[in-house]
């Protein structure tokens, strides 16, 4: 027998030998839980009873300014004057820019030359049709000459109008992009005009509170910059809800006297969408979800006995329970791992439920 046979074999008898033994061991035997060696469960309860719920939604938002105009020109030319400051506030109204408008002034001498004569020209052909010196032919081409250099004028006006930028409404000005000398072409951008008091917040809240969010609804706002919250007043909701978040939109007002609050800056929100008065609610801890949704255990003649329950509002540390469970019911809150339906229960301690906000 070669060297290699052997060892092959010695290997077979090992394998062979291991196997006997592992087969004669004994098969462990599960563990018990304390609870069904002991029989009884200690357990600590809360008892039932009716109290105030506050609901309450949080969110976050982005400030808005109430009004926001771009100022743009209508027409091309060189800046002739600008008449405001960068940053500061201006009524509506209030000239801000000039546009060079010689050549439309000097066009409109002209046509002021031109209407003299025209009306000049049609009130002597009205003489002379009135006494039939001519015909109603040649007077209505003064008529007409008349008209058409009158609307010549209106034309011009508007023009020359365009070249003098006023202030829409008042507000706060931001920083100007051109400079006095400068040409702009048309729809250049000038500067931003925006109106701060009051201040819109818009903010998004789940689609579930749809029904609850309506206008005149009162909000807390608060920034990072300032400790000071603030009160608004929601006056507007979307009339749909956003299928990508599932989150309807809503915009409040908010009043911005000392110019506090700045557009673009992010804000949390807080609402009060109801207040229930006669709430039943457990501890968040308390509930079991499993694939027939959410339970709770109560204890009925000394046993722990699962309820089936339908969950309201959430807070970080209870649960609003619109159905499932009764007045006086005594829902266990501890020990919850070691208890099935039907085991014996011994209650340590009874507690009663406490005024809640959901987040």
């Amino acid at each position: 027998m070669t060297i290699s046979k052997f060892i092959r074999l010695s290997m077979i008898c090992l394998a062979i030998i291991t196997l006997s033994v592992s087969c004669k061991e004994k098969p462990k035997v599960a563990a018990v839980p304390a609870a069904k060696r002991s029989g009884v469960v200690n357990v600590e309860v809360l008892v039932v009873k009716p109290d105030t719920m506050v609901n309450i939604i949080y969110s976050t938002g982005t400030l808005l300014p109430n009004e926001k105009v771009e100022i743009r020109n209508e027409v091309s030319g060189r800046v002739t004057g600008i008449f405001f400051s960068e940053g500061s506030e201006v009524k509506q109204g209030t000239l801000l820019l000039k546009i060079n408008d010689q050549d439309l002034q000097a066009q409109l001498n002209k046509n002021s030359v031109q209407e003299k004569m025209a009306q000049a020209e049609e009130y002597r052909k009205k003489q002379l049709l009135d006494i039939k010196a001519i015909s109603q032919e040649e007077y209505d081409v003064a008529a007409n000459t008349l008209q058409s250099i009158q609307a010549e004028r209106k034309i011009l006006d508007a023009q020359i109008a365009k070249t003098q930028i006023y202030a829409p409404l008042t507000g706060k000005i931001g920083l100007r992009n051109v400079s006095p000398g400068s040409y702009i072409p048309s729809n250049t951008l000038i500067a931003t005009l925006q109106q701060v008091d009051p201040i819109k917040v818009e903010f998004a809240v789940p689609e579930k509170y749809t029904q609850l969010v309506k206008s005149g609804m009162v909000i807390s706002i608060s920034m990072d910059y300032t400790p000071e919250p603030f009160a608004g007043k929601v006056y507007a909701v979307e009339s749909g809800v956003d299928e990508s978040t599932r989150t309807i939109k809503v915009r409040a007002t908010c009043s911005n006297p000392k110019r506090l609050l700045v557009p673009g800056t992010f804000a949390r929100i807080s609402a009060v969408l109801e207040q229930i008065t006669d709430a039943i609610k457990v501890p968040s801890e308390a509930l079991i979800g499993d694939i027939t949704g959410n339970k709770v255990f109560v204890v009925k003649g000394g046993k722990a006995t699962s309820v089936p329950i339908f969950a309201g509002i959430r807070t970080e540390k209870d649960v609003q329970i619109t159905q499932g469970l009764q007045i006086g019911d005594s829902v266990i809150v501890s020990g919850l791992l070691q208890i099935n339906d039907g085991i014996p229960v011994a209650v340590r301690g009874k507690g009663q439920s406490k005024p809640m906000t959901s987040k």
